[in-house]
């Protein structure tokens, strides 16, 4: 007799259960993420609201939106290189892409402190300004359309990306390549450390 209760009891506890799962399910529809909620996703890498504490890791707070969706698109594609990005990528879609923009760009500026050699800032800022303040804005703080923000990301990261177009992985614009090009090999040192030095 108390097993018949017992049986009774956690059928009745499983019934009340699955209609309350079933409810809960039918009530509340998909929806999309949020563009925080997408964001977590890049925080392990990134930091918080795209503030990167990883030396090989760029930041993207206040990065525009466009050039956010830009670069994951090449990462979809395989047109820009990565080692991990690529595969990251093609897990979103371009909606994800447009939020993540949205999130990354809303978000304020992240100065970074790290050391770099004054003598390279001094001579970079004059090479800057000669040659990329035109769409690196304030300093490289801002980029102009798809331009990504420069200014205080980390300077083994700017190394890294260097090196990449120096070998032709990543591609460059037209105008950039006319500009970089025509740099040499301390000139564009001097330059990456001055924009590493932005704050």
């Amino acid at each position: 007799m108390k097993t018949d209760r017992m049986k009774t009891a956690l059928l009745g506890t499983a019934a009340f259960a699955g209609f309350a799962l079933g409810g809960a399910a039918s009530a509340s529809p998909s929806v999309p993420p949020t563009p925080e909620m997408i964001s977590f996703a890049c925080a392990g890498c990134h930091g918080t609201s795209g503030a990167s504490a990883g030396l090989t890791m760029p930041t993207l707070a206040s990065h525009s939106k466009a050039s956010i969706v830009d670069a994951m698109k090449k990462f979809k594609t395989g047109e820009r290189p990565s080692t991990v990005m690529g595969r990251l990528a093609k897990g979103y879609s371009d909606a994800d892409f447009a939020a993540m923009g949205d999130f990354f760009s809303r978000q304020k500026f992240h100065p970074t402190h790290q050391v770099v050699d004054a003598a390279k800032v001094k001579r970079g800022a004059d090479i800057e300004e000669a040659n990329c303040s035109r769409c690196h804005l304030d300093q490289g703080k801002e980029g102009k359309d798809d331009t990504p923000v420069m200014a205080s990301q980390w300077l083994e990261y700017l190394k890294m990306q260097a090196a990449l177009y120096d070998s032709g992985a990543r591609k460059m614009s037209k105008d950039m390549a006319d500009k970089w090009n025509r740099l040499s090999k301390e000139d564009r040192e001097a330059l990456l450390h001055f924009y590493a030095s932005v704050k």
